[in-house]
């Protein structure tokens, strides 16, 4: 079933590591169906430790009528097990996926034989041709471990000269950030879609210690008024409600190809945000 939002939306999940949180995701799927996205992603943990559940959650998601693509990350991996992923990814109905580097997992002394997403795609294409839809990832707000801003954007076009059809940024809060990596990969050659990653607001801590995490920039303005609430966590949600709203609005009115939500598991924050801009 394929979006019929004049606007595509899709949504990203965790495979729960609970019987609960299975339960609840599964009420969290169908809130979200009536959006009609065009795809779900999940994700997996470092070295594919979860990757079994991100199958069954592809798999719940496909059999319920939409299009569902796993992460799937290269880092201590080889090309034979590529292959057999590949393999898998065919039998369940997989068609698109997110080919991401990883990160090293504490304990693995070596990379694998993939250093970087872009032969991941590369292999992908190699053992597979045009059957898969690649997305792949990257940092308007540049990568926590990119040589310089450059650099960066070079490395997203390489991914993209690999075969990618097209992209999920890390999440941000300056638009200006976005349209100034679209403009400079598209002039270094990257012509493909590339879709901003939303985090709705809807915890201060968790906020800021994801955002520490990842490099992703929290405006000072923003920062400020979330500490100025404290506890309150009706006013965060709130005040988080309206800046996220305003952000899709100027990325959708700026020629955004359309919006890619970090779910966190949780359908309401991400639900008032598309009715705010009309797509709920």
């Amino acid at each position: 079933m394929n979006s019929t939002n004049a606007f595509p939306l899709s949504f990203e999940f965790f495979p729960p590591k609970t019987p609960e949180g299975a339960q609840k995701l599964q009420t969290v799927r169908q809130e979200l169906y009536r959006l009609k996205p065009e795809f779900f992603s999940v994700t997996y943990g470092a070295g594919g430790s979860t990757q079994d559940g991100t199958l069954q959650q592809v798999h719940s998601i496909l059999k319920e009528g939409f299009d569902a693509a796993p992460h799937f990350s290269c880092i201590g991996t080889t090309r034979a097990i590529v292959r057999e992923q590949l393999a898998a990814f065919k039998a369940t109905g997989v068609r698109r996926m997110v080919a991401l580097r990883g990160d090293l997992p504490s304990g693995h002394g070596t990379f694998g034989e993939f250093r970087y997403a872009s032969e991941l795609v590369e292999c992908i294409r190699q053992e597979s041709g045009d059957e898969f839809h690649i997305e792949v990832g990257c940092y308007p707000e540049v990568h926590p471990q990119a040589k310089s801003p450059r650099a960066d954007v070079e490395a997203f076009v390489t991914k993209v000269k690999a075969g990618a059809n097209s992209a999920i940024t890390q999440y941000f809060f300056n638009s200006d950030a976005y349209f100034r990596f679209v403009d400079e990969a598209y002039h270094l050659g990257a012509d493909v879609p590339v879709v901003p990653g939303i985090m709705p607001i809807t915890s201060s801590s968790q906020l800021m210690r994801f955002s520490d995490a990842c490099g992703a920039e929290i405006p000072r303005w923003i920062r400020l008024r979330l500490q100025s609430f404290g506890d309150d966590t009706a006013s965060i949600k709130a005040f988080g409600l309206e800046v996220v709203s305003d952000l899709c609005e100027q990325l959708r009115n700026g020629g955004a190809p359309g919006l890619h939500f970090y779910t966190m598991n949780q359908s309401a924050a991400v639900t008032a945000i598309c009715k705010n801009l009309g797509l709920a």
